[in-house]
């Protein structure tokens, strides 16, 4: 096309918008008879898994969804959430994916937050359904979503059951669902986030920022030099819950290049273990917990998994846990985002250099932050209020901009405007940009601990301490001192056959060798270790470090 010269009014032309049904179209063609499985109950390929999508807008239809709806979901990991993945946003509704482990109360008041129209829930959780159900006023229409593919039993007035209002609503899509022209700024999904002090945060993301990010993390995945790596041959299973950040919006990347996916409904270690091993699952993502449960539960006694790629966010990636999922065959490396970013913005990719590296450089490089992805600016804010320099290497705050990350907190200006102060996200996490380009997390802003006014990184210990080999995981928090004003404190739980032959004392002599060598700070001498049989967790799945505080404040 030739340019107008200049002067000459440029007529605008019709541009495509970036939407969430756009992503379906490469597997359309590229992979029909991809499957898709749920555990051992459902298989079908992409060409019924489309029709499926049809299917379900036009149930939704049926049930009165109105373009800016939201709609509820409580499920599993399943093919029926995935199915809801895209007919809801892309019939102009928005997706409440709804956090399953949260308090009854805590889920009820996200609904309400919310104002749910419709409500889907799983059989598991029909007791919560029922006790909330007189103080959901904006739910107007509850549907079963139930394995058996029957309506259970409830004092809800239920509209029917998923399986048999699809089948239902076949015959108004015998020629496909006629979707909407939607602007790409419409919101799609909306969920919560626990946070540590008052109520949930509701965090929502438009089409243009989902398939933006879809987009990105392809790349991000796929061109670059890395040990774990995403392609149209992978396996997918996720391992990070679906109403948890879209499962890190990994179902949308693995749908869009047509991979054959699993669904493990809950988790159940035993049923993990054997469908990552019946289906040779290639790739996954989750937090360090699930990791240690892979390792070392007994339904995974014995297992190798060979082939699989596991990509570790949430928390930092430990040095220890790294090497023990390494020694079982797993491909491992870190990654970084929050559910505000979409949430992956950074993975450590290796540079040409590394693969040539000895094998402590490259897990240095596996474990670290990351580096940012395409389109993400990453910078640090100072104590100054004002961003560092570039390439000063100090310490402050991370902070990011880029095309996918949320706008801000559903109803809740106040927040919205904390969390994008002076026009960049800021994460709460403590950082530096090293002179190779890697972000570095050292701390959570709530988590540094302050000993004799110097700052000590409680990652930078719990990476050290994994490392012994009779550590399976550890927490540092900070423990009031009335010398040190602060001094860390390190629970650990043990691995089996430790307990009563590794002590605290023979722990503190292994970290010495790390302030030894200038890896951690001096005044981690002061570190105090206890061993417990657990560490709590967040719904999630992380280290609910806000309880281990909490617990050792009202311990004597």
């Amino acid at each position: 096309m030739t340019p107008p010269d200049a002067g000459t009014p440029w007529i605008a032309t019709p541009v495509a918008q970036l939407l969430i049904r756009d992503l379906l179209s490469r597997a359309r063609a590229w992979a029909p008879e991809q499957t898709i499985t749920y555990r051992d109950l459902r298989e079908h390929d992409y060409t019924e898994f489309f029709a499926r999508i049809d299917r379900a807008a036009a149930m939704l239809v049926r049930l009165g969804v109105r373009p800016g709806d939201r709609v509820g979901v409580m499920d599993w990991d399943s093919h029926r959430y995935l199915e809801l993945f895209f007919a809801v946003p892309m019939l102009g509704a928005v997706l409440h994916t709804v956090n399953v482990r949260l308090t009854p109360e805590q889920m009820g008041w996200t609904i309400r937050h919310a104002e749910d129209a419709v409500l889907l829930f799983h059989p598991d959780f029909q007791p919560v359904a029922e006790g909330l159900a007189a103080t959901l006023p904006s739910v107007r229409t509850w549907v079963s979503l139930s394995d058996e593919g029957a309506a259970p039993d409830s004092s809800l007035p239920l509209a029917g059951d998923y399986e048999p209002l699809l089948a239902a609503a076949a015959d108004d899509v015998a020629d496909g669902f006629d979707w909407p022209d939607l602007d790409e700024n419409t919101v799609a999904t909306l969920f919560y986030t626990t946070g540590t002090t008052g109520d949930p945060k509701g965090v929502f993301f438009t089409h243009r920022q989902i398939v933006l990010h879809t987009l990105a993390t392809c790349v991000g995945f796929a061109a670059h030099h890395q040990p774990v790596g995403i392609d149209a041959g992978d396996v997918y299973l996720p391992l990070t819950p679906m109403f948890h950040v879209h499962a890190w919006g990994i179902p949308y990347l693995a749908t869009m290049l047509g991979l054959k996916q699993v669904y493990p409904g809950r988790y159940e270690p035993d049923r993990l273990a054997r469908l990552i091993k019946e289906h040779a699952v290639t790739f996954s993502h989750c937090v360090p917990t699930l990791v240690q449960m892979l390792l070392n539960h007994p339904a995974a006694e014995g297992l190798n998994y060979d082939g699989l790629k596991l990509v570790i966010g949430g928390a930092p990636l430990p040095k220890g846990l790294a090497e023990a999922a390494q020694g079982r065959g797993i491909r491992i490396m870190g990654g970084y985002g929050m559910s505000e970013t979409c949430p992956v913005v950074a993975a450590p990719h290796w540079k040409p250099t590394h693969a040539e590296s000895d094998a402590a450089t490259q897990l240095d490089v596996l474990c670290r932050t990351g580096f940012a992805f395409p389109l993400v600016q990453a910078r640090i804010w100072g104590s100054h209020d004002a961003l560092l320099p570039l390439g000063s290497q100090e310490t402050g705050e991370l902070v990011l901009r880029c095309p996918w990350l949320t706008e801000g907190y559903y109803r809740d200006e106040q927040r919205s405007r904390e969390l994008w102060h002076g026009g960049w996200l800021h994460t709460g996490d403590i950082a530096f940009i090293d002179a190779e380009g890697y972000i570095r997390i050292t701390d959570r802003l709530k988590d540094v601990i302050k000993v004799g006014g110097e700052w000590i990184s409680s990652q930078e210990l719990e990476s050290a301490l994994s490392q012994h080999e009779g550590v399976r995981e550890v927490a540092v928090v900070a423990s009031r001192d009335k010398k040190w004003d602060e001094h860390p404190c390190a629970l650990v739980v043990l691995r089996e056959g430790f307990a009563g032959s590794l002590t605290p004392r023979e722990l503190g002599r292994f970290l010495h060798r790390f302030i030894d060598d200038g890896s951690i700070h001096k005044r981690a001498i002061l570190t105090e270790i206890r061993f417990v049989d657990a560490l709590p967790r967040t719904s999630v799945g992380k280290i609910d470090k806000k309880e281990i505080r909490r617990q050792l404040e009202a311990s004597p």
